[in-house]
């Protein structure tokens, strides 16, 4: 077996299974201590004891690694994927589901680069990866600025020609889309340059400030930045947490912004995250009834989070919206027909 690949396998499945930062860290960090070291080094350590001797490698590390060279499945490994059966079903929503319209990279507050993130992508079947890092307001998140944003461009643009001449070994191909988190300021407008926005895939407006807003206010600030002819999806939507501390919904008239989304043609995001699965069932309901599209996103700032959809998929079949309803059940080309019909 190969130890960097399992150890990077198993970064993947304790993300998928929401473990703590430091654990991930430990096996990517091992990983990549690895990854530079001739083949025949790490079987040598490996026989004589020695790979605690590199940094990053710990006990439990070395084991996995010692495991793997002898062949072995490590039983870290088969610990960590039964645990990945925990996953709800997605049914026929998750099988139809060709993208993902909310990610993260390492340029804002993300945990993995955009070619790492794509790779995870594409593992998992998904055709196009839409990358959204949030907007400058959000310091605490890396926002990106408009240059910094404007570089993203540049990188993507040779990534994606990257992944058309290098399809990995006849894996399927994979299209990292352009796009932003961008933050719905307190008056509905949105951090990011107009023009700029303009020029992105997927535009996904989000609250991340002033969550304790009058519902009045809050409503009227939401609404005028759904009808913002820039946004195409509006991003978890009630704010919540369901951690231990938690926190509560944001306070708004549901009727009035749905409404305004079908209106102005943009989708209401399912977002997947255990700790947010926003919005609840009865808004949810409410949407649906309303007449709104969808989108099924994983909000992943780690590779193995993309793998989180599912939780979004259960809770959309279970108020009745279907793949039909969901917008990045489409392609890539019709998404982003949909996205610059405005």
């Amino acid at each position: 077996m190969d130890p960097v690949a399992v150890l990077r396998r198993i970064a993947l499945e304790l993300e998928r299974g929401g473990a703590a930062a430091y654990r991930v860290r430990a096996f990517r960090r091992a990983a990549a201590v690895l990854a530079d070291l001739p083949d025949d080094e790490v079987a040598r350590r490996a026989a004589d004891g020695s790979l605690t001797d590199l940094p990053g490698l710990g006990r439990t590390t070395a084991g996995v690694v010692s495991d793997a060279v002898a062949g072995r499945e490590p039983a870290y490994l088969t610990e960590v994927a039964a645990s990945g059966s925990a996953l709800p079903d997605g049914g026929p929503l998750s099988a139809a589901l060709r993208g993902d319209c909310h990610t993260h990279s390492d340029w804002s507050d993300g945990g993995a680069g955009i070619g790492e993130m794509a790779a995870a992508a594409r593992e998992i079947g998904h055709e196009y990866l839409v990358l959204t890092d949030h907007s400058p307001r959000l310091t605490v998140a890396g926002g990106l600025s408009a240059a910094r944003l404007r570089a993203q461009l540049d990188v993507l643009a040779g990534l994606n020609a990257d992944l058309a001449a290098d399809p990995a070994g006849g894996a399927p191909p994979i299209r990292v889309l352009s796009g932003i988190e961008v933050d719905i300021l307190a008056d509905g407008g949105l951090d990011q340059d107009p023009d700029l926005l303009a020029e992105l895939d997927v535009v996904v407006a989000s609250v991340h400030s002033d969550l304790r807003m009058p519902a009045g206010r809050m409503t009227t600030r939401m609404v005028a930045a759904v009808s913002n002819p820039h946004v195409d999806i509006l991003g978890h939507c009630t704010g919540r947490l369901r951690t231990r501390r938690g926190r509560p919904e944001s306070e708004f008239d549901a009727d009035a912004v749905f409404t305004a989304c079908r209106e102005h043609g943009v989708a209401v995001e399912i977002n997947s995250r255990p700790e947010r699965r926003d919005p609840p069932r009865r808004l949810l309901r409410r949407a649906r009834e309303i007449g709104c599209r969808f989108a099924v996103d994983s909000d992943a700032h780690t590779p193995g989070q993309l793998s989180w959809q599912p939780y979004g998929c259960a809770r959309a079949l279970d108020c009745g919206i279907g793949p039909a309803d969901v917008v990045n059940t489409m392609p890539a080309g019709e998404l982003l027909r949909w996205t610059r019909r405005r």
